[in-house]
């Protein structure tokens, strides 16, 4: 079961790595799990000496590796044995944590860290399935248990498992993680960003146990061409998957569904569901679906509402909405770090109802699940988005399986939230041939996996026929799109806000418009005169300005404004202003609200 796939990548100075990983397991929320959080012995190895020998070949590749390696967690067996590394004996981090905020040393440290973690574990049942699941590490993982490798991911922000079955015992089990963060040019992203790039296992580690026949994998939304219809499907691994009988039971509904699996234990359905009340903004409701086998039941919970749009304009369940948004970036405000925990995503999502928002753009890649499910819960629409961001390796083959891969992984992750109505693609990225097909062949398989969202991307604006004050989008891949987004920074990168006045918009195209970003930095509690830089006078100001021009586009549905928290960023060097932040959030990152807050917040108030 749990067939590995294996992909060849080849970066461009030939280097050959291995990278294998199992079909995720989704809703681990709701599956039987033993958490792994907690304090980890770690090995800072820069030279990455425990993973390769003096001639820099690596230890796996030996049929019998060194003791030298650190994944073997070797222990001196006399009193003249040479080991040269204990993990017991060195430092402890928290996980899930980045190691940037946790240690002053390591605040800028971008390389290989190793992680431990000893564990007793008793299945509860000895013909179950086991899997050790990482809700997400950064960027390249290798995971050892008991000494053996069980795969290597290679992506950020999006979650991974191995099954570990076979290799678990009941005693003294040490799980051993390779955790690289640095930048690489052919990664996704590239090297330059404008976030901070923390390094570390990010989220949650938890064990989880299945049946021998388990529920892998399962889609169930309303059907995007008739509201009366529930239709997806169900996928079924482990030992026994052809032929199994599989409920679909929805109790507040009084649907009970059964579907037969097929020799490959997939199993498509649609059945109709007439009194369903659908997922919105006002009325978030979700309902208890449970999948039966003859061996496991899983619970989760599911609204059910559609979203299309029509000429210009965006339609949820079949009635136009406007999208009174805020950019966010996965930071924790006041703990500072990476955000990893559901107070962490709740705190972001309160500041943003309190601002008046029904919607969030989670930028510039794939966030906490914990934020989208409050998201089901709290009546938010979201955007999420691929780390495909500015310039990356569009010609090179292995970035474009590494993006469709974190694209995959997204996707089947939170397939199932109705919050989710929007996949991006990319943010800011030039035009170019190659960028085209790199773009295009994303969106078409995005429409494979998934037919129920809307596609976009935060594309950029160009003056239409050389006028500086009439704006436009050329750009092929808008026609690809079901939404028009771009962003645009009128009054900060280009002008003062005054020349809001005099700007306006001519698109061509026929789609709702939604402006993915604009903004201004402000140090909070820095006042003065509103023309001045990094005042919080100039960023109202800017707001004022911005959205009296954007309001005149006929198309618009809605914006994202950049960003509700200042966020940490190495590009962003300014003493006594910036001092390592991005200043544009509308909160600063202690939580006080700055005046441009309650200028936004006016406007979604009375915006209906």
């Amino acid at each position: 079961m749990g067939k590995n796939i294996f992909v060849i990548l080849i970066n461009f100075s030939f280097v050959v790595s291995l990278f294998s990983q199992e079909k995720l397991l989704i809703n681990t929320y709701n599956r039987q799990n033993t958490s792994l959080n907690g304090m980890w012995n770690y090995i800072v190895d820069p030279y990455e000496n425990g993973f390769y020998n003096y001639r820099y070949e690596p230890f796996e590749n030996s049929i019998n590796p060194s003791r030298s390696a650190f994944f073997m967690n070797s222990k001196p067996i006399s009193k003249s044995d040479l080991i040269e590394y204990d993990f017991n004996k060195s430092d402890s981090i928290n996980v899930p944590g980045d190691w940037n905020t946790q240690k002053e040393n390591l605040y800028y440290y971008e390389g290989t860290i190793w992680y431990k973690k000893s564990f007793n574990y008793s299945k509860k049942k000895s013909s179950n399935h086991v899997f050790v699941y990482f809700g997400a590490s950064n960027y390249e993982t290798d995971v050892y248990l008991n000494g053996k490798k069980l795969g290597k991911h290679i992506g950020g922000f999006t979650p991974f498992n191995f099954e570990i079955t076979n290799l678990l015992k009941e005693k003294e089990n040490f799980l051993v993680v390779k955790v690289d963060n640095k930048r690489k040019p052919d990664g996704v992203p590239t090297l330059n960003t404008d976030w901070w790039n923390y390094g570390g296992i990010t989220r949650d580690i938890k064990i989880v146990e299945t049946s021998q026949t388990f529920i892998q994998d399962y889609f169930i939304q309303l059907s995007p061409k008739n509201k009366h219809k529930i239709k997806g499907y169900i996928q079924l691994n482990g030992n026994n998957i052809e032929n199994q009988s599989i409920k679909i039971v929805i109790p507040i509904l009084k649907l009970n569904e059964e579907v037969l699996t097929n020799n490959n234990g997939f199993a498509k359905f649609e059945f109709e569901a007439n009194d369903i009340t659908y997922w919105s903004t006002d009325n978030p409701v979700l309902y208890n679906v449970k999948i039966k086998t003859n061996e496991e039941e899983l619970t989760d919970q599911i609204g059910f509402r559609s979203i299309k749009t029509k000429g210009n304009l965006l339609l949820l369940n079949d009635k136009p909405i406007f999208l009174k948004g805020i950019s966010i970036h996965e930071e924790s405000p006041i703990n500072k770090g990476r955000a990893n925990s559901i107070e962490d995503a709740l705190r972001l999502l309160t500041w943003a109802k309190e601002l008046g928002c029904n919607y969030v753009r989670l930028a510039h890649y794939p966030h906490n699940e914990h934020i989208v499910r409050l998201a089901d819960k709290m009546g938010i629409l979201v955007w999420e988005e691929n780390p495909v961001y500015w310039t990356i390796q569009w010609d090179n083959k292995s970035t474009y399986e590494n993006a469709k891969n974190q694209l995959h992984e997204l996707i089947n992750r939170d397939k199932n939230r109705a919050s989710v109505i929007i996949w991006s693609m990319a943010n800011e990225t030039p035009t170019s041939s190659s960028r085209n097909a790199f773009l295009t062949n994303l969106a078409n398989e995005t429409r494979k996996i998934d037919s129920t969202r809307l596609i976009s991307a935060a594309l950029e604006q160009s003056n239409f026929e050389g006028n500086p004050n009439i704006k436009t989008i050329d750009d092929p891949f808008a026609e690809i799109v079901d939404i028009l987004s771009f962003n645009q920074y009128i009054g900060w990168y280009d002008g003062l806000p005054e020349k809001c006045k005099n700007v306006s918009w001519k698109i061509t195209q026929n789609k709702p418009v939604i402006i993915s970003e604009f903004g201004a930095g402000a140090k909070q509690g820095f006042f003065g005169d509103k023309n001045v830089r990094w005042t919080e006078e100039y960023q109202e100001f800017l707001y004022q300005e911005t959205l009296k021009m954007v309001n005149r586009i006929e198309q618009l549905a809605g914006f994202t404004p950049w960003i509700l928290v200042d966020f940490l960023s190495p590009r962003r060097v300014l003493p006594n202003i910036q001092n390592g932040y991005n200043r544009k959030g509308l909160i600063s990152d202690s939580g006080i609200k700055k005046k441009a807050f309650f200028v936004l917040k006016n406007f979604y108030d009375n915006k209906k």
